[in-house]
């Protein structure tokens, strides 16, 4: 393929991947109800799962202060969302275009890699939303510097935390992809990871206070807790790869 077929065929590949994320977005607009009763602001209900499983009784009432914040948030979170469903999609797409130019060794690594890259953003999203949002809802609803002072949340800096905590983690838990990489590469050695386990102590507090800007220290434990099991885990992935090796 010439230059310009190459270019041809990355336009296409692009067409539509923007194509599919503007369908998903298009169809969740039309659910807002489910979308955010039953997904977004459930943890605010007491009824959500963790709160019934620690047995508190917790729930959170949003105002809206804004006026046209509603609409906004809900564009917004539909196209987050639409993203989120997509991804599998639109790293298919980009696996189609870049497949052709590896040999076959190469693209079963990189498909493989996918993959994996493609289960861990998914778990750090259900980490996020599930264990960890939850649990900083509670918290911050239930904390005050004086009783004179209630708390009154915003449906803005609801959203903010909620797409900020969910999206981190996702990201976050790419983490062992990365380390997986740089160890076939023979970059990071599962030695290297264990000699520096107390500096990775320092930098995952680090990172979850970067996370956490709050500062609180409750904050900082349940993100530091996952982020350094990732770090466990990285260390079992170049185990297994040193092993097949």
């Amino acid at each position: 393929m010439t230059f310009w077929d190459h270019l041809e065929d990355l336009r296409r590949c692009l067409f539509r991947m923007a194509a599919a994320l503007i369908g998903v977005t298009v169809v969740l607009f039309f659910f807002k109800d489910f979308l955010f009763d039953d997904v977004i602001l459930a943890p605010t209900e007491k009824d959500f799962y963790l709160y019934r499983l620690l047995g508190v009784d917790f729930s959170l009432s949003l105002v809206n202060i804004e006026v046209s914040a509603q609409f906004m948030i809900h564009m917004k979170v539909t196209f987050i969302c639409a993203m989120i469903l997509s991804f599998p999609y639109l790293v298919y797409e980009l696996w189609r275009f870049v497949a052709p130019a590896l040999y076959e060794k190469e693209r079963k690594a990189v498909s493989g890699a996918f993959t994996f890259a493609g289960v861990l953003f998914y778990l750090g999203l259900a980490v996020g939303y599930f264990v960890i949002l939850p649990l900083m809802v509670n918290f911050f609803a239930g904390y005050q510097v004086s009783e004179d002072v209630p708390n009154n949340f915003s449906l803005s800096s609801y959203i903010s935390l909620f797409t900020s905590t969910v999206m981190t983690f996702g990201i976050v838990f790419e983490f062992p992809t990365v380390i997986a990489i740089l160890s076939a590469l023979g970059v990071v050695t599962k030695e290297g990871l264990k000699e520096y386990r107390r500096h990775a102590v320092c930098a995952v507090v680090i990172l979850a206070a970067l996370i956490t800007p709050s500062g609180d220290p409750f904050s900082l434990l349940i993100c530091t807790v996952p982020l350094y099991l990732l770090y466990e885990f990285s260390i079992l992935i170049c185990r297994k790869g040193e092993s097949n090796a």
